[in-house]
């Protein structure tokens, strides 16, 4: 199936995040010139294929981005997906 051009139909969708979590995304979004959509499509393919889409220069700016905006990045470490639980989750 690879190298087959597949049109991708988008949905209108209603997820809640983080109010600071999205300051942080719509402005790295605007920094590369991609609509908050397009930016979390690419973040979530490129995770979901075990690739990391920023240089290291970029997550400086991401980092940069989360202070200026109040988010602290390990204020919830977010769970890892199939792992076990551990005591007190």
């Amino acid at each position: 199936m690879r190298g087959v051009a597949i049109e991708a139909t988008r949905v209108q969708t209603g997820v809640r995040l983080d109010k600071r979590l999205v300051k942080v995304l719509r402005a790295l979004a605007e920094f590369y010139d991609l609509s908050l959509g397009n930016l979390l499509e690419n973040l979530v393919l490129s995770n979901f294929a075990g690739r990391n889409l920023f240089s290291e220069s970029a997550l400086v700016l991401v980092g940069e981005l989360a202070h200026i905006y109040g988010l602290d990045q390990h204020e919830q470490d977010p769970a890892v997906l199939g792992a076990p639980e551990t005591e007190g989750e």
